[in-house]
């Protein structure tokens, strides 16, 4: 039986950029469990999954556009010191979750300092980079 859409299955993953770093793995911990179609993951992932077979092994080449997409350069604003909590001194890098004025909250990345604050980066960190994910389809659910 191969995989289809709305089936649910359990995989093991090892994610990887096109260098061939390992990025993120789940050898080693549970599988991943989802319902393909539903879209807990990228489009791309759950797509490569289709036509898979229980126990079949596959690289799947992911392109940014069904990954995180493209970087937004809109999404990269400034923090001003005065908006900062007291004592808030983020280094280059780090990641912070900050808030909406509706109190909704997004993660974002401290990319530089400015005259009057931080620069901050709210895109996803591996958007605009296409993804390479070594799979196995452990089981088909349904």
């Amino acid at each position: 039986m191969q995989a289809k859409d709305k089936d649910k299955v359990k995989v093991h993953y090892i994610l990887k950029n096109t260098g061939g770093d390992v990025l993120e793995s789940s050898e080693g911990s549970s599988p991943v469990e989802f319902t393909i179609g539903k879209r807990k993951l990228i489009s791309g992932f759950e797509n490569g999954v289709i036509g898979m077979k229980s126990g079949e092994k596959k690289t799947i080449i992911v392109p940014e556009n069904e990954a995180y997409g493209p970087r937004d350069v809109t999404k990269i604003f400034e923090f001003k010191k005065e908006r900062a909590p007291q004592g808030f001194e983020p280094q280059i890098g780090q990641a912070i979750q900050m808030n909406t004025p509706d109190g909704k909250s997004f993660p974002v990345t401290v990319i530089g300092f400015t005259e009057n604050g931080f620069k901050m980066d709210a895109n996803h960190s591996l958007a605009g980079k296409d993804l390479i994910f070594d799979v196995e389809l452990l089981e088909i659910i349904n």
